[in-house]
């Protein structure tokens, strides 16, 4: 599989028509080298500030414009991928569930326009205090041309689990889609993806938004760099990190990805941590005694 990253540059469109041509724009210069195009999490939040007259004065009316505004960007992103023919993970919207809880969601759109989706399972404090995000469902996975994979969206990738029951159904890939304001939590992202890729001898990417974005009320700043992290272990690089981007700069970073790589590695690896996660949970420590 040939991948497809972009390090989001976040922009002012005026409209969900202007979004969308954006959007088109962006996935004409990826779709010549890959077969998968990945996008970060709450990209399209870029367009809130135009949904409610060109500057978000406040973080709540930005996310009510968003939700109000999101089948219409659904809509807009599954008609990018049928047009261009791609296989798209365009990032996440905020989108009201039928029980009236407002969730962080990510489309997988297959270039026909069928979609399958998984939610951000666990909230940051700003989705949870600030902007009144709700946590989404369980872990999926999607079958794909190229075999299973998995979305961990941003923090969800920094829990063992959530990534763990994932490749325990057959993902071999999570696409890790991401939205930090700073370093520290870029580097939470980037940190969490290596060790998901280490522990379960799996490849990782991350794509994140970055740049300025002074007009918008949740998107003001950005930080980050795409990267695709692989197991740290015989036939790959002695750090894991297979492709990374420049830092905070706008653009595409590809990489090719073979799963053939991932089953060498976890017969003969020199070490095998996909074999030995601990198949069950460890009792409760108990007080050691010093003699």
């Amino acid at each position: 599989m040939r991948l497809g990253l972009l390090q989001y540059g976040v922009g002012r469109p005026a409209d969900v028509a202007a979004f969308a041509r954006a959007l088109e724009a962006r996935l004409e210069e990826g779709r010549a080298g890959a077969d998968l195009l990945v996008l970060p999490e709450y990209a399209c939040v870029e367009l809130g500030a135009g949904l409610v007259g060109g500057e978000a004065t406040d973080e709540a009316t930005e996310l009510a414009a968003m939700v109000a505004a999101a089948p219409a960007i659904l809509e807009a992103m599954r008609d990018a991928a049928r047009r261009l023919g791609v296989w798209l993970l365009p990032g996440t919207l905020p989108m009201r569930r039928a029980d009236g809880a407002v969730v962080n969601r990510a489309p997988l759109i297959a270039p026909d326009g069928r979609m399958a989706v998984q939610d951000k399972r666990a909230m940051t404090r700003f989705e949870s205090e600030r902007w009144g995000v709700t946590r989404g469902e369980d872990p999926k996975v999607f079958d794909t041309p190229w075999g299973r994979i998995g979305i961990s969206v941003c923090y969800d990738v920094e829990f063992p689990k959530h990534v763990r029951v994932q490749v325990q159904q057959g993902a071999w890939l999570i696409l890790a889609p991401s939205c930090t304001d700073t370093l520290a939590g870029f580097n939470r992202v980037r940190i969490g993806a290596q060790a998901r890729a280490m522990e379960n001898q799996c490849y990782v990417a991350i794509a994140p938004t970055v740049g300025l974005a002074p007009w918008s009320a949740a998107l003001d700043v950005n930080r980050g760099h795409a990267a695709v992290f692989g197991p740290v272990d015989r036939g790959f690089p002695e750090d894991g990190v297979l492709a990374r981007g420049a830092l905070d700069q706008p653009g595409w970073v590809f990489c090719t990805l073979d799963p053939a790589r991932l089953d060498a590695v976890r017969r003969d690896g020199q070490v095998l941590n996909h074999r030995d996660w601990p198949a069950a949970p460890f009792a409760r420590p108990t007080p050691a005694v010093f003699a």
